[in-house]
């Protein structure tokens, strides 16, 4: 049996449904070699479920994925199998969710310029208590009548083109890379078709990105050998999950379909072990 991972799963602990315990349940149950719960700029789901992943025989990679800015855009980098210990990076982190309530701030300032009536106090109930994303925002709408559901209140007026520029304070995208690399880790840059050229991706190499996640529910066959073929041409990481954010009822139809093949985990841990042979790990 081919074994297989799915390396891009979000959970409680920001915008996604299930429980990280639940996660590793049903990558158990999928018959999952490896899972890495890729929570948007935390990684308090690997400390919930590492019990339960040792208990059930399933490696639970440490990731992240990380928010930063490329060009004026609010775009996601991938990290894994960092050192998970540091106070270095749990510091870059808590930077990060500061940055992340200042830019939902100005999110629902657009709203209530455009006439919606949604204040902060009201999202952050909707987080309780996880890192706050757009998904919080949605469900508030959803529930004032102002959207059907999650997916037109993001149509309507949460996607980046109905916002427009909203001032973040995020990194840019080069000072993520080198942090991830000060903690031993890889970095992966996250669904790159909905987001860059084929130019931009190689502004991303450059600057020393690891691997590409090929694999994703907004690849269609034609993008996965494209991205694929790049991997391959640049000796990178090749990287794929199912972005699973939903809650139990439906995770065994959709985590762990989208994913990869156990030999590019492999690769990605051989790589991020000799880093940390190699980096002077920031503490």
């Amino acid at each position: 049996m081919l074994l297989k991972a799915d390396l891009h799963i979000h959970t409680t602990c920001s915008d996604g449904r299930l429980l990280p315990e639940e996660a590793v349940e049903i990558a158990h149950e999928k018959k999952l070699s490896a899972l890495s719960i890729t929570d948007h700029d935390s990684f308090e789901g690997y400390f919930q479920a590492i019990d339960k992943a040792n208990e059930l025989g399933i490696e639970l990679i440490p990731g992240v994925e990380i928010t930063c800015s490329f060009k004026n855009k609010e775009v996601h980098i991938l990290a894994y199998y960092f050192d998970v210990t540091t106070q270095y990076f749990a510091d870059f982190l808590l930077s990060q969710r500061i940055a992340r309530r200042d830019r939902i701030k100005g999110i629902i300032g657009t709203l209530n310029e455009n006439g919606l009536e949604v204040d902060y106090d009201e999202v952050w109930a909707q987080a309780n208590g996880a890192n706050i994303g757009r998904p919080h925002v949605a469900k508030v709408l959803v529930s004032k009548g102002y959207a059907r559901n999650h997916s037109d209140a993001f149509v309507r007026y949460l996607s980046t083109e109905r916002l427009g520029e909203i001032d973040n304070s995020y990194p840019d995208y080069k000072e993520v890379i080198e942090t991830v690399r000060n903690i031993g880790g890889a970095t992966v840059l996250a669904h790159p078709a909905k987001h860059y050229t084929a130019e931009e991706i190689i502004e991303f190499i450059e600057a020393g990105i690891d691997g590409i996640e090929c694999i994703h529910p907004s690849h269609n066959f034609e993008l996965q050998k494209k991205y694929t073929k790049i991997v391959e041409d640049q000796s990178l990481l090749l990287t794929g999950g199912s972005d699973y954010h939903g809650g139990k009822e439906m995770a065994s139809r959709h985590l762990g379909v989208v994913c990869v093949a156990s030999k590019h985990v492999e690769k990605m841990k051989r790589m991020t072990d000799q880093r940390k042979n190699v980096v002077e790990l920031k503490k």
